[in-house]
């Protein structure tokens, strides 16, 4: 039988000299120090995202308060709207009405010029350019003068005698009338 020794000798060196090697590794090393970078990187990255979350948490809040002040003066510049057209239309009425303010000055400046001193007006009406005028006189000659002096004035037009009645239940006769005209000055 043959014996075969593959053990290396004790004792007995190589050669004299310089022998290079590798330290020995040790995997668990290794891995602790994969480990605590992982940890470290994990962590970095956790807290990176923490801040940005507050940052944008905050941004969010202030982006809020910005919106409910915008809101509010929004409802004011939508007031101050409503106001402003609801003073364009005063400012109209106003201006409407001093436009027209003359017409009637220069109505009852034209009707007290043609009445007669025997005859009394009890009811002045105007609606949409029309007048009614409601009196009194002693005769019906005085009603006659006064269309006659309306007619003649040229600033009524389209004179009318609607009702004439004679009293004469009194002791003096009154003739009550209604006349109807139209005004243009």
């Amino acid at each position: 039988m043959i014996r075969i020794n593959l053990a290396p000798e004790r004792g007995r060196r190589r050669g004299a000299g310089f022998k290079l090697g590798l330290p020995s590794f040790n995997l668990g090393w290794l891995f602790g120090v994969v480990y605590l970078a992982l940890l470290l990187g994990v962590g970095g990255y956790w807290w990176v995202l923490i801040r940005t979350q507050a940052t944008l948490t905050a941004d969010i809040d202030r982006a809020q308060k910005d919106l409910a002040l915008l809101k509010v003066q929004i409802g004011q510049e939508s007031k101050i709207r409503d106001l402003a057209n609801e003073l364009r239309k005063r400012v109209e009425v106003i201006e409407e009405l001093t436009r027209a303010q003359g017409r009637p000055i220069l109505l009852a400046d034209a009707f007290a010029s043609v009445i007669p001193n025997d005859l009394w007006i009890t009811g002045f009406e105007e609606r949409g350019g029309q007048i009614k005028v409601t009196g009194s006189a002693f005769s019906a000659t005085a009603v006659a003068d006064f269309m006659s002096k309306l007619r003649a004035s040229g600033k009524f037009k389209e004179v009318d005698l609607v009702v004439s009645r004679q009293d004469l239940a009194r002791p003096a006769p009154l003739v009550t009338f209604e006349v109807t005209c139209r005004f243009e000055s």
